[in-house]
């Protein structure tokens, strides 16, 4: 009993799994995936008396063993290795105490592998509410399992189900019903062909797409011993299972699930009547859009002021502290600065993921996949397509992973291709900086005018990913439909826990996974804004001051500024981007926008962190970086460089410009070609580069 215990967690989507799941682990988890494929894979570990520990791994969640999707295959092939060494020694089937008839096909197929399995009964608080009582006893009994009565919200049950895991031992595996006799002369042939093998596990292999141990459906169907079945005998054969499955669960539950129906509400209906609304449906969603974005702004900018101010006089103490040399140019002008170009955004990022928590905590969410999907339709998208579009307002790249849900590939495919254009969490950091200095910070009717354009920002990504959408519809002629099923859970007030677990987790990952890149960017750019080649860099000072005249008088502070900023525009990074600059110059850019727009194809926050870095390069570091960019003047025109003109452009250019080369990855790993990926950079950038000049050169 030394060793760790595996425990997989496993449920249907909607019946609180994530919440025991953070009830057992805490922030002792992580996110990744699985190897070789991009599924999401969620593991903690739980901490059980007695000095033991277990690895607890969060299953995608899954209506049956019967797979229809990627996700689902997962949960299939690792509860069929015994070789992994994710396999679980005990499983823990989360159900939902108001959907137990439905939750309870997963825990029979479970128990049918020979693997002790607990079934936990979540959201035991809403049982007298509803109405609802069981007989425990009698279903541990026809179950052939242990059961734990469960709260997640009010912390209930929680230790009496890590004590189930502790004795999981003890719980018995054999299966609950025998589910061979639905042909009983087909599964004795394929007994005797494979004698030393779980009977449900070559059923599985058979049935799905799915391999365990040496055995795979060809050598199955190569068997001399044994003939399988056709496709559509197969079909009508799990079909049969599952109604022998349900009339064992309907009799179990008739005996021991009794419902007083006076007792339950209806005001999850007339909820549902409003929020699902052909009209007020949309106008109460575009105003919790409105409101959110309202609070993103007006919330986070204490914060971020104190950040920004903190950054800027972290360098000056760098500066003034550390002896002069490479080194410390690198912490003050490259370092710090880059870092304080994404941590500056932390607050507003934390919280555009606090509202998106409570609105899928409390079950919205799938009110507003339900609303999309009418629009979706008329625009050749599968009503699948919502989930995809929603989830890329964090990030595309979940977001172009879970088409996966989508049967047509055509429809796939187009979700695939116009997913970027929503705007995503990294798009955020620009919008802001940008936002916040060519946007007055004045209300009208109580909104403040930038909440406004962000929000319209959001309004447009949509629009552009619907309209693209339509058009590819159109050239690729779609003509198959599938239809869309969503299951609506019940309302639920949020967890508090829960919520600050995927803040915190959210917000942790797109810092760190954005700082990665940050860093190296920032130590690069300073490297070839520090250094430059030729007399023009080397002999700066002397150039500087031969320019001036002798009757003039100048300070050694301007002297000095004059003398970075010739040394700056002769760098390695100055000569890079005047060469560009004649292509950005149009858009109302100059060469440092030019530098920070290319070097943000690693990842779009970039944009701040290399603007950061470029502007801290020999400049007074009491400054802090919007001051900074507000005091830039545009080489061509004069004035000010980021005026309402030039603000709006590079605002639209990064609404519609592919300007993330990990999402141009997972679409190439997810089409399986490189075709579409560079068609998406091409047309996207493109599309973005004449939007942008059109805006530009109509404002300014």
């Amino acid at each position: 009993m030394g060793k760790q215990i595996n425990v997989a967690l496993i449920g249907n989507p909607n019946t609180g799994k994530t919440s025991v799941f953070n009830q057992l682990t805490g922030l002792n988890q992580k996110v990744g995936n699985y190897p070789g494929i991009t599924v999401e894979k969620k593991e903690g570990i739980c901490k059980l008396p007695r000095g033991l520990k277990a690895h607890i791994l969060d299953l995608p969640g899954t209506y049956s063993l019967n797979a229809s999707s990627l996700d689902e295959n997962v949960v299939i092939e690792l509860l069929l290795n015994k070789n992994d060494k994710d396999y679980p020694d005990v499983a823990v089937v989360v159900s939902d105490v108001e959907n137990l008839k439905r939750n309870l096909l997963l825990f029979t197929q479970i128990k049918d592998l020979g693997i002790p399995t607990i079934l936990v009964v979540n959201m035991a608080d809403r049982m007298e509410r509803k109405g609802i009582s069981l007989d425990i006893d009698l279903l541990e009994d026809r179950l052939k399992t242990k059961i734990a009565l469960v709260s997640a919200r009010k912390n209930q049950g929680i230790n009496e189900l890590k004590e189930m895991i502790i004795n999981y031992k003890h719980i018995p595996t054999e299966p609950c019903l025998n589910a061979s006799i639905i042909d009983p002369e087909y599964f004795d042939r394929l007994r005797k062909a494979f004698p030393n093998q779980s009977i449900y596990k070559l059923w599985l292999v058979i049935t799905q797409d799915v391999n365990f141990g040496n055995i795979d459906r060809k050598e199955l169907n190569k068997s001399t011993d044994f003939n399988t079945k056709s496709e559509s005998d197969l079909k009508r054969l799990q079909q049969k299972e599952t109604v022998l499955r349900y009339q064992f669960i309907n009799g179990t539950l008739k005996q021991a699930l009794t419902v007083d129906i006076n007792a339950a509400t209806d005001l999850r209906a007339k909820l549902d009547r409003v929020l699902t609304h052909k009209v007020w449906g949309y106008v109460i969603f575009f105003s919790i859009l409105l409101l959110i974005f309202q609070a993103i702004y007006n919330w986070s900018s204490y914060p971020m002021d104190l950040i920004d101010e903190t950054f800027a006089s972290l360098s000056e103490i760098v500066n003034n502290t550390f002896p002069p040399g490479v080194f410390t140019d690198l912490m003050a002008e490259g370092i710090i600065p880059g870092l304080g170009g994404i941590i500056i955004f932390i607050p507003q990022i934390a919280f555009l993921f606090l509202f998106i928590s409570i609105l899928e905590e409390t079950g919205y969410m799938s009110r507003v996949v339900f609303l999309m999907d009418r629009i979706m339709r008329r625009f050749g998208l599968s009503g699948k397509s919502v989930v995809p579009l929603v989830s890329g307002t964090a990030c595309a790249i979940p977001a172009v992973m879970a088409t996966r849900n989508i049967e047509n590939w055509k429809e796939r495919l187009i979700t695939i291709l116009v997913v970027p254009f929503t705007t995503c969490s990294a798009r955020l950091p620009v919008y802001l900086i940008i936002i916040a200095l060519v946007i007055p910070d004045e209300t009208i009717f109580g909104f403040n005018y930038q909440g406004l354009t962000l929000m319209l920002l959001y309004l447009i990504g949509f629009g552009t990913a619907i309209f693209s959408a339509w058009i590819l519809n159109s050239i690729l002629n779609i003509k198959n439909r599938t239809y869309f099923v969503i299951e609506m859970p019940n309302y639920k007030v949020p967890m508090i826990k829960n919520i600050a677990i995927n803040v915190v987790e959210k917000t942790k990952s797109f810092v760190l996974g954005a700082g990665k890149i940050i860093l190296a960017i920032s130590i690069i750019l300073w490297v070839l804004a520090s250094f430059g080649p030729g007399e023009d860099f080397n002999n700066a000072e002397e150039i500087v001051a031969s320019g001036y005249n002798s009757e003039e008088s100048t300070s050694t502070e301007e002297f000095q500024e004059d003398v970075s900023s010739y040394k700056l525009k002769h760098s390695y990074i100055g000569i890079m981007g005047r060469a560009i600059e004649p292509a950005v110059a149009p858009l109302g850019y100059d060469w440092k926008i030019g530098i920070a727009i290319i070097s943000s194809f690693a990842a779009r926050e970039v944009f701040v962190g290399t603007l950061a870095t470029i502007y801290s390069v020999g400049s007074d570091e009491e400054e802090t970086i919007k001051n900074r960019m507000a005091a830039e003047t545009n080489p061509v025109l004069g004035g000010p460089l980021f005026t309402f003109a030039s603000g709006i452009s590079l605002l639209l250019f990064y609404a519609f410009a592919m300007q993330c080369m990990s999402t141009l990855a997972i679409v190439k790993r997810e089409t399986n070609t490189w075709k579409w990926p560079i068609l998406q950079l091409v047309l996207m950038s493109a599309f973005a580069y004449v939007v942008a000049l059109a805006a530009f050169q109509i404002l300014k």
